[in-house]
């Protein structure tokens, strides 16, 4: 009976043990598969709501792989739950705006990348550059690669190129899902613009296929179902889809879930602030009260971007699995 107690402790002991090793190290890279769990679980939900919602998430490719690495073979439920893969700095903006990235880092991004696609998957990569030949330069390897690319002249993403014109692979279509888009506008920062209506008549002025923006204006105020049918509207008389940016690895401090509050007591699950953004902390993602926030009931962020029209989600901070790992 003694001999009996004393193992059920041992055990009992290991797995405390184990719990707390979760939180401080990354065995068998944890820390990756709760992220990929974080964004299946949201796939799973906002397609049972909309069955031809996109879910795209951004950076953090190494999701792809089943081990995390290059070497590992295709992570399929994983890839079977999202629709694309976004990619920033792949040609151009690594190290820094307008400046070739490194070819070691291009090869190992575009290991996972072309791994995506062979799944069938969209790929949309994001470059840094300005330079008009950069900028060229950047289409045309991504049109090569067979990647869908929009060459960004800021890293604020608050503006709408004026070069190339026309736009790469312009066209008159009606796009209706994510296989069809030839080319995107990311759109994220809308403090250039005065009013909703200032914002829609400059991107309906535009021929992109689709458009990645934010479900708030710069006044907190949410877009409307009304609203994003009109930023569908391509000026040559097509039909674009358009995506709402939601980030899932960090919380930011004027969103409208922020309690004023977590400045001084904040909860569990909120890390530290990003020195490179402020307002925004690293989350422990995997916990359930921040999922809440993200997915799963109707005051959740990923309901309210399918209520109000939005065609998919852009998710952000995929790679957060990375600030735990360290």
């Amino acid at each position: 009976m003694k001999n009996t107690i004393s193992l059920l402790l041992i055990l009992s002991l290991i797995m405390v043990s184990c719990g707390k090793e979760d939180e401080t190290t990354d065995p068998e890279g944890i820390y990756k598969q709760r992220m990929r769990e974080f964004v299946m679980n949201i796939s799973q939900y906002s397609k049972t709501l909309k069955p031809d919602f996109n879910v795209i998430p951004q950076n953090g490719l190494e999701l792809i792989s089943d081990n995390g690495n290059e070497s590992g073979q295709p992570h399929i439920a994983y890839l079977n739950a999202i629709d694309a893969n976004g990619q920033e700095d792949l040609f151009f903006g690594y190290n820094a705006d307008d400046q070739i990235t490194p070819y070691q880092d291009n090869t190992y991004l575009r290991t996972f990348l072309d791994m995506s696609k062979k799944a069938g998957n969209v790929i949309l990569v994001i470059d840094y550059c300005f330079t008009p030949e950069k900028v060229l330069t950047s289409y045309n390897q991504n049109t090569n690669a067979g990647y869908i690319s929009f060459a960004a002249n800021k890293r604020e993403l608050n503006t709408i190129p004026t070069f190339p014109t026309p736009i790469p692979m312009e066209n008159a279509n009606v796009i209706t899902k994510m296989s069809e888009v030839k080319n995107f506008l990311y759109l994220l920062n809308l403090s250039s613009y005065n009013s909703k209506i200032d914002f829609i008549n400059a991107v309906t002025a535009t021929n992109y296929d689709l458009l990645v923006t934010d479900l708030f204006f710069n006044d907190g105020s949410s877009f409307t179902t009304d609203e994003i049918n009109q930023l569908r509207n391509k000026a040559n008389g097509g039909k674009r889809l358009v995506i709402s940016y939601m980030s899932i690895g960090e919380a930011e401090d004027y969103r409208y879930y922020w309690k004023s509050t977590w400045s001084t007591l904040p909860p569990e699950w909120l890390a530290a602030e990003n020195p490179n953004w402020k307002g925004n902390y690293k989350v422990k993602y995997w916990n359930r009260e921040w999922q809440n926030i993200i997915y799963g009931n109707d005051t959740s962020y990923t309901k309210r971007i399918i209520d109000a029209g939005f065609d998919g989600v852009y998710l952000d901070i995929i790679d957060a699995f990375e600030f735990f790992e360290e």
